[in-house]
């Protein structure tokens, strides 16, 4: 295993070893069953709830999982990676399992959305911590990159599988009780193979671990929080209220648009993956922001299974830049004991926009509805759309003189 300040590491290809590979897979399980809850909206509305409800459950789940992030980084750092990877790891499985069970909109479904979401944000904030541990800091966005592509193939299996369940079951409970049966099973290889990457791990504790507050002020990472809140933005669009779109338009599924988005962000991925250190991180958020935006706006204009495509390649233009870069710049503000936290604070305001978002953007599509409004999601797409580009412009301004690291890469 290679530690993260060797410097000889930089030039050593393996990096991608059998830690890598078993991450890589537990990520592919871990997205391909989170891409099948994107149909969560699906089985609100089957339940008797609204778009507004909808963004409400899930604001409260994210709510939880910020809450969770308080003291996430700081059980990381105290504790090491092994326990809280592999806890959060089985409260996501035993969520997806309370989701088969659920009848109605009941306390429980709100239970079961905190538990998933808590259990996510430990499982994605673990293997990200695990795997940019074992790097030299100048390939750290490059392996987070290439791991991330793990997520791109699981998000391509997960939709199309959720189309398939959803087309060959009838209305009714049955289709979501597969749907997120198999959820279950992920979860659970997802647990085995954390067990088996994590089996003999040692974890050396601070001499100090800090609550999160404290570093925060000590290590604030700045203006990339803005970033991490827009694709927070991004992710209610594509995995709360896209599924609703395609129903209420008759698109027949998210299957073509997540097809498009993952095979675009994993092209770009590894196109990009020597873009940092040549145009610098700085530059890629602001293409992948665009990128976003554009996405967000051709959505407005589909009205045929075909017309995803276009807007999903944006989108997975701009997933495919933003993620690694705004990982590794915002955790990069903290020192390596810290990583932990830092990594959990950048992805909690990340949740923060999922949290913002989702009941703001399910109030204007019940809000235009009620209105009499023909296409109530194009207003919605614009207003996601004018967000990205709003962060853009400030992320522009606050950034114009910095400098990227990367250009000229140290050690740690």
């Amino acid at each position: 295993m290679l530690a993260a300040d060797d410097a000889s590491a930089s030039v050593a290809p393996s990096v991608y070893n059998r830690a890598f590979w078993l991450c890589f897979a537990a990520n592919f399980s871990m997205v391909c069953a989170n891409a099948l809850t994107f149909r969560f909206a699906e089985l609100v509305t089957f339940l008797g709830g609204t778009e507004m409800t909808t963004g409400e459950i899930i604001q409260v789940g994210m709510l939880g999982a910020l809450a969770s992030r308080l003291f996430l980084g700081q059980l990381l750092d105290r504790y090491g990676t092994r326990l809280i990877w592999t806890g959060a790891s089985l409260l996501f499985a035993a969520s997806c399992l309370a989701f088969v069970c659920l009848r109605d909109l009941s306390w429980t479904i709100y239970a079961a959305r905190v538990g998933f979401s808590v259990g996510l944000a430990g499982m994605s904030t673990g293997a990200i911590l695990y795997i940019q541990n074992q790097v030299p800091r100048e390939r750290r966005t490059e392996v987070i990159g290439n791991f991330g592509s793990s997520g791109f193939l699981g998000m391509v299996v997960g939709s199309q599988l959720g189309d398939v369940i959803f087309n060959l079951t009838g209305e009714g409970e049955l289709q979501f009780q597969i749907l997120f049966g198999a959820a279950t099973v992920l979860g659970i290889l997802y647990l085995a193979l954390c067990l088996i990457v994590t089996h003999g791990d040692g974890h050396e504790r601070p001499h100090e671990t800090p609550n999160v507050f404290r570093l925060m002020r000590r290590h604030w990472p700045g203006v990339i929080v803005l970033v991490a809140m827009m694709m927070g933005v991004n992710l209610s669009v594509a995995t709360v209220f896209l599924t609703r779109m395609t129903t209420t338009r008759g698109l027949g599924g998210i299957g073509t648009f997540f097809l498009g988005y993952c095979l675009s962000a994993f092209c770009f991925r590894v196109a990009s993956a020597s873009w940092a250190s040549t145009l610098g991180r700085h530059r890629l958020i602001l293409m992948g922001l665009s990128g976003h935006a554009a996405g967000h706006i051709l959505l407005a204009f589909c009205h045929a299974q075909w017309q995803l495509i276009l807007p999903a390649l944006c989108c997975g233009f701009g997933h495919a830049l933003l993620f690694p870069s705004v990982v590794s710049l915002g955790s990069g503000s903290f020192p390596k004991q810290y990583r932990g936290t830092g990594t959990t604070i950048v992805l909690g305001f990340t949740e923060v926009g999922v949290a913002l978002s989702a009941p703001a953007l399910g109030w204007l599509i019940d809000t235009c509805r009620e209105r009499g409004v023909a296409d109530p999601f194009v207003p919605m797409f614009f207003a996601s759309a004018m967000t990205a580009v709003g962060a853009g412009v400030v992320y522009f301004f606050a950034t114009r003189n910095a400098t990227d690291e990367l250009l000229d890469p140290v050690g740690d």
